[in-house]
């Protein structure tokens, strides 16, 4: 099921399968357009995917966004996970240590299936 949240950006959709959130993000990812995609991770959820497969350009303002929504995640006993496969992506990750405390998949799918699977096990 799919649903627009108010003032969200075309290059961000959200879905839920099965009660776990999936936002995909296309595009660039900074500081002008962070806002809109904090405001659609719904972490009352017991789950949620961030889908970042089609984003070209992740800066410090996606970084920031990925740890905030960790540490909010665990407050709040949500499972959050990272689908991501590109340079664009795994590059800031690894230099900085985040791919160190979040949980990342190579798509979309395999995110899910690993979170389905997390709230069963």
């Amino acid at each position: 099921m799919s649903y627009l949240l108010p003032d969200l950006p075309d290059s961000v959709t959200v879905t839920v399968c099965d009660g776990v959130q999936v936002v995909t993000v296309a595009g660039e990812i900074d500081e002008y357009n962070i806002d809109p995609i904090k405001s659609a991770l719904d972490l009352s959820r017991p789950a949620v995917v961030l889908d970042l497969c089609a984003v070209t350009f992740f800066g410090s303002a996606g970084l920031a966004l990925l740890v905030e929504t960790q540490q909010a995640a665990e407050r709040n006993g949500t499972v959050f996970v990272v689908a991501a496969a590109q340079r664009a992506i795994l590059r800031p990750l690894s230099v900085t240590g985040v791919d160190q405390v979040i949980l990342r998949y190579n798509a979309a799918p395999d995110a899910l299936a690993a979170v389905r699977a997390m709230l069963v096990g």
